[in-house]
């Protein structure tokens, strides 16, 4: 599957958008990828979790490893996390923020020296993916590597280990105060989930 072919998932799902968005990592973009309207279609949500199995099936061949868990960061890459995990024939937990941390709860946990691949959904500046790192390595995991569905870095993003993005964009974002004027002069729309209140 080619980063176009995703692409026309999220355009046939209508979550690809344009307009002016705040995104969770806080950066404001013209682009903004809505996966849920993707990953509520269980037939679409397979066929690219199926794919981005077959990639990180490669990378750990490359990197002559084995995995024996799936982890995601709560609550977007729950669903590609837990389909992720099904193509590969292996089990799947989440990380969810606690105290601003993520943390394992719900009775989850980590044998010492679990080999994990960290599964993600979107991938902007990696501070996610590096904080669910953290929380897995803290938990007793190795993490082999971590892969997404879209890695709207163009490769840029650092995750701290190697990163499988089934497709890859170089989406413009920019901190609030360095916005262009035709994208400051568009109304803007908040719909990432790090700043919502509990």
């Amino acid at each position: 599957m080619t980063s176009d072919d995703v692409l026309d998932e999220f355009r046939a799902a209508g979550a690809l958008r344009e307009g002016h968005f705040v995104l969770s990592s806080g950066l404001h973009s013209p682009v903004f990828l809505q996966k849920n309207l993707v990953f509520m279609q269980a037939e679409r949500a397979e066929r690219l979790c199926k794919a981005l199995a077959e990639k990180i099936r490669a990378k750990v061949a490359d990197l002559g490893q084995t995995l024996d868990l799936v982890v995601s960061p709560a609550v977007g890459a729950i669903i590609p996390g837990y389909e992720t995990g099904r193509q590969l024939g292996l089990p799947s937990i989440f990380v969810e923020r606690e105290g601003g941390q993520f943390k394992l709860r719900r009775g989850f946990h980590l044998e010492p020296g679990s080999r994990v691949v960290m599964v993600e959904d979107i991938v902007t500046t990696g501070l996610s993916s590096r904080e669910c790192i953290a929380a897995i390595e803290a938990a007793g995991g190795v993490v082999v590597c971590a892969a997404c569905i879209v890695d709207r870095s163009g490769g840029r993003a650092d995750v701290g280990v190697p990163l499988v993005a089934l497709a890859s964009l170089d989406v413009p974002a920019y901190p609030a105060d360095a916005l262009p004027p035709e994208l400051a002069a568009l109304p803007v729309e908040d719909p990432g989930s790090r700043r919502l209140k509990g």
